[in-house]
């Protein structure tokens, strides 16, 4: 075991000081030299709400310390999907934008089943850190690893095997199927580290640092948009160069959070706050149940946003070619916009967990509150910066700014603006159910917005609706048919505040019950037997928790 432990330490200390410290290095220098407007922003609303009573100014700076670097990964992350599509836009068209929206989904499945297993890691280790129980954060995250690679091989294998079949499906259009086949093939391979990621992210704001999770994210993203620059115009790999480009970053994401993990700290980046060994127990039955009970409602929620998008694109496609373009084009957007939901309720998971733990359950309960407001206020301020530049922000897409998709992703643009802020109430009250493991209602909120009203509205905008006469027996009496004819884009920008105004109602209602306070029991650590110890650690082959380390 020792020697395996040596070996895999020394693979990955290659891979890190090879290919992943240069941009960890660049993303520590950035933040040290510029004045990071993300944090300030946030922190300037934070402290905004403050003076008017309606947040605790120190919950405030300690969200903001927690949110901000989650929300500059997001932002990276979802501007390096916006540039992907800019680019393939760019160099090849409107088909290969297309054909990347169709591919899209299925590779969203990688986040939908790796965040669920995720969402059962940040519950277990949030909790766990903030009782001190750290001998049991190594079973926690080698379990959700173990348990991310046997679900998404799969996957993989599959895209690889039939990409063709998957992408016609959702459309007949030639062209779009060959260019998002192409990209399905490749990006496919990416699936397994792409969930990989999103463990050792969870784990890490689970543990109260989301700074050097950003280091590690937002530098695989800026090298994904280095590499995809010199695929796509280098090499004119078009389709292929950009899914390339993601994998690579994605395996490269991985080997980074694995050698901070084992080693505990990751050359260019920093130290890590805990340490992990490699080599000890990946299944644990106890662990793995946790992690499905609680993961697998969550993975249900991220799955209803992808499998919706698949009669989604389906309905798109009866509008047309311009309007999947334009559709593809605001969701981009969209993604750009939502960024501070990737802060706030991960912010509010890992604070009401660590609160949890400590069995603190009414500062539990007034920090999910406070991040509810922080968070609508820090959507309202993007929804109108993003709404004041939508011109300029869709044409950055197109290959000319005449071409006929961009006043189509405008209007979808302005539709987005809108939802959006009922998106901050959706995600930041989902964040204490996430925590307490009550993640059941955050799911049937989500099914219900897309699946009961956005999906239906989408359909009525492109096809209308018709329902026959019918007659009834025994009384022989004739029901008038009914007949609403289609409402166009309409249709589209009524789905884009249904898909978030529903969650949003149904999740601060849950929160607002208090009953996910009690469901939390079930998964407090027992720490009766752990030995005092300190956060930076190294846990030991025992597992009797981490002992003191010099950094």
């Amino acid at each position: 075991m020792s020697r395996l432990s040596s070996l895999l330490s020394l693979v990955l200390a290659w891979v890190g000081a090879r290919i992943v410290a240069p941009a960890g290095r660049l993303s520590r220098w950035l933040v040290a030299r510029i004045p990071n407007p993300v944090q300030l922003t946030i922190l300037w609303v934070g402290l905004a709400l403050a003076r008017l009573g309606l947040i605790d100014r120190r919950r405030a700076e300690k969200t903001t310390e927690l949110a901000w670097p989650r929300i500059v990964t997001g932002i990276a992350r979802m501007s390096k999907s916006a540039v992907d599509v800019a680019m393939v836009g760019v160099a090849v068209g409107t088909s290969a934008v297309a054909g990347v929206g169709f591919a899209s989904p299925f590779w969203g499945l990688a986040f939908a089943v790796g965040g669920g297993i995720a969402g059962g890691t940040i519950a277990l280790v949030s909790q766990r850190y903030g009782a001190e129980a750290y001998g049991e954060l190594g079973r926690a995250i080698r379990s959700s690893a173990f348990l991310a690679v046997v679900a998404t091989v799969p996957l993989s294998a599959a895209f690889w095997l039939f990409p063709v079949e998957f992408i016609s499906v959702l459309t007949s259009d030639d062209a779009v199927i060959d260019e998002g086949a192409t990209y399905l093939q490749i990006v496919g391979l990416g699936i397994p580290f792409a969930a990989l990621n999103l463990v050792g992210s969870r784990a890490m704001v689970g543990c109260d640092d989301s700074l050097t999770e950003m280091y590690i994210r937002a530098g695989g993203a800026a090298a994904n948009i280095v590499l995809n620059a010199v695929f796509i115009f280098g090499f004119g790999w078009g389709v292929a160069g950009a899914a390339l480009g993601t994998v690579l970053a994605n395996v490269c994401v991985t080997s980074a959070f694995a050698l901070g993990l084992v080693r505990g700290h990751l050359p260019g980046v920093g130290a890590f706050p805990v340490t992990i060994s490699p080599v000890g127990t990946y299944v644990d039955p106890q662990m793995l149940r946790d992690l499905v009970e609680i993961g697998t409602p969550v993975m249900l929620r991220n799955l209803v946003w992808t499998i919706v998008e698949f009669p989604m694109l389906a309905v798109l496609d009866i509008f047309g070619r311009d309007t999947v373009a334009g559709y593809v084009i605001a969701r981009r957007i969209w993604g750009v916009m939502n960024t501070p939901g990737w802060g706030f309720s991960l912010a509010s998971s890992s604070l009401v967990g660590q609160e949890l733990g400590q069995n603190n359950e009414r500062e539990a309960e007034v920090y999910g509150r406070e991040i509810i407001r922080f968070a609508v206020a820090t959507y309202l301020v993007s929804a109108v910066l993003v709404a004041l530049f939508a011109d300029q922000l869709v044409m950055l897409f197109a290959e000319d700014p005449t071409s006929p998709e961009i006043p189509i992703a405008r209007d979808l643009v302005y539709a987005a603006c809108f939802a959006i802020v009922f998106q901050g109430v959706a995600g930041a009250a989902a964040g204490p159910l996430d925590a307490s493991g009550d993640t059941r209602i955050p799911f049937v909120s989500q099914f219900l917005g897309m699946f009961g009203a956005a999906l239906p509205l989408a359909y009525l905008g492109a096809a209308g609706l018709t329902v026959p006469s019918v007659t009834l027996p025994v009384v022989d009496v004739t029901t008038p048919g009914l007949a609403v004819p289609a409402i166009g884009l309409w249709g589209l920008y009524l789905a884009f505040a249904a898909e978030t105004i529903v969650p949003a109602g149904i999740n601060y209602w849950r929160f607002r019950t208090n009953k996910w306070k009690r469901i939390s029991e079930a998964y407090r650590p027992d720490t009766g037997g752990d030995q005092p110890a300190t956060p930076a650690g190294t846990e030991t082959a025992a597992e009797q928790g981490p002992t003191n380390r010099d950094d």
